[in-house]
């Protein structure tokens, strides 16, 4: 007589202590490939602020070879009104209507100056409206990828000084701010004053915006921009760079060790806030080597 195998009518299946094994593994490996995806997320932002950094540094040229001289960086126009480094940057790089840089301008942050066909030398023009364009030079840097922003698109009703629509270059670490908008933070531009030969954060005190005291970089060149604060956070923040001591500390040169001088000490300097958005932390970009020290 055959026996029969009794088949039995239950399937096969995960028991809960091999499903809470899986789990936890699977847990283990995202908390693995989280913080690394991060650190490729920073690094490549890092890498396209860099290449914005370039073609900033090749527009710049192309302004320089066009009027023998890089743009100004003081935080103040002419006329003494507030117009700071990352102002004056935009506006030589697009012009403050983004149509190009005007020849005659003289960086008023209204755009006005001199009407060159009054010989009273009294009456005055906004050249950005009145001149033609065939006088412009530029735009050195295409308007499309140039991320020339209003500040009080960046701080709403919280500009300070500043004419509200005064543009500043934004780097790529955009972020949605309070306004709702997605925005990257100015990019901060110091013009090196070759006259000076020092670099001397004790001096501070007694600067100006006009008066650097003999150092090479003016910490007040972007100073009133960096007091608006961190955008959102309700104004007065401030940020660590505009404190002037981070600023000689990180701006300096480890390269040279018999006197103190700063980075690029011949050109300009570029400042980025990085994926942080703050001035003078450890992830900030610039056109030199940044080591960060507190």
């Amino acid at each position: 007589m055959k026996t029969i195998a009794k088949q039995s009518n239950r399937k096969a299946a995960f028991t809960i202590v091999e499903l809470l094994t899986v789990m936890s593994i699977i847990v283990i490996l995202i908390g693995l490939l989280v913080p690394a995806l991060n650190r490729v997320r920073i690094f490549a932002r890092e890498v396209k602020q860099s290449a914005q950094f370039h073609s900033i540094e090749a527009a710049i040229e192309l302004f320089n070879n066009a009027f023998d001289g890089y743009p100004e960086s003081g935080g103040l126009d002419s006329t003494g009104e507030s117009y700071c480094g990352a102002m004056k940057l935009c506006e030589a790089m697009m012009g403050q209507d983004l149509l190009g840089f005007h020849p005659n301008s003289v960086f008023r942050a209204d755009g006005r100056t001199k009407d060159p066909s009054d010989p009273t030398g009294v009456r005055e023009i906004n050249i950005y409206v009145t001149a033609t364009l065939a006088a412009r030079k530029g735009p050195f840097l295409p308007p499309e990828s140039a991320d020339a922003v209003e500040i009080r698109a960046i701080w709403p009703g919280a500009t300070g000084s500043f004419l509200p629509a005064s543009r500043v270059l934004c780097d790529v670490y955009t972020r949605k701010l309070a306004s709702g908008t997605k925005l990257g933070m100015p990019i901060l531009y110091y013009k090196a004053d070759t006259r000076g030969r020092l670099h001397d954060p004790t001096l501070a005190p007694a600067m100006t915006p006009r008066d650097d005291k003999g150092n090479i970089y003016n910490f007040l060149d972007n100073q009133e921009l960096l007091d608006l604060g961190v955008p959102g956070a309700g104004g007065g923040s401030g940020f660590a760079l505009a404190d002037p001591e981070r600023f000689y500390k990180n701006t300096l040169s480890d390269k040279i060790t018999t006197t103190p001088r700063p980075f690029r000490a011949d050109t300009y300097i570029l400042i980025s806030a990085g994926y942080d958005a703050e001035y003078g932390t450890a992830d900030d970009i610039c056109n030199f080597e940044w080591k960060y020290v507190d």
